[in-house]
This record gives C-alpha cells, structure tokens and sequence, in this order.
C-alpha cells in the first residue's frame, strides 16, 4: 500500500529536479468514487500507439482514469501498464 488507498507494485527511488530524493512505486490504481486511476509514471507521449485503441479515458499527470473497466480494452490497458513498468525499470537502473 502506498499511503491509505494506492495499491502499488514495485519501487525505484527518484531525484527530482529540486534535488528532493524518494521513493515510489513502478504503478499502481486506486479504486476512487470517480474513476479508477491507474499510476503510469514519466508521461504517456511514449504511449500513443497503445493510447490510441485503449478505449475512453482521461489523463493527468502520471495518471490515468478510467470511469469503468467495460470503457477500455482490457488486453490494451494491461500492455500499457506492462509497458509502462519496462519502460520505469529501464529508467531507473
């Protein structure tokens, strides 16, 4: 768990432009009132091709929200969300 509601996979440890240090998880969800967010770090222009045919959604920074699952194609979202956490281990060796 990464704080009360973020159900989080895998770790890595960031430093930010300001030099502030931590840690955070490779991606996670929560399932929220609203949507359910999904936790895709470092942007989504790297994922425009999967975004294309995932189905309806909304972005924010580093996340992704879904209104319901039936919204998305689930074998696209779990290839963005395998993606996502190659592309976060790659980066963070």
């Amino acid at each position: 768990m990464w704080g009360a509601s973020i159900v989080g996979f895998g770790s890595y440890h960031y430093i930010g432009k300001s030099g502030r240090e931590g840690d955070w998880m490779l991606t996670g969800f929560s399932p929220r009132k609203q949507n359910l967010t999904l936790y895709l770090n470092h942007g989504f222009e790297v994922h425009e091709d999967l975004l294309k045919k995932l189905g309806k959604y909304k972005t924010g920074m580093g996340c992704l929200y879904i209104k319901k699952l039936d919204d998305v194609d689930k074998q696209v979202l779990k290839d963005l969300v395998t993606e996502s956490v190659k592309r976060m281990k790659k980066l963070s060796k």
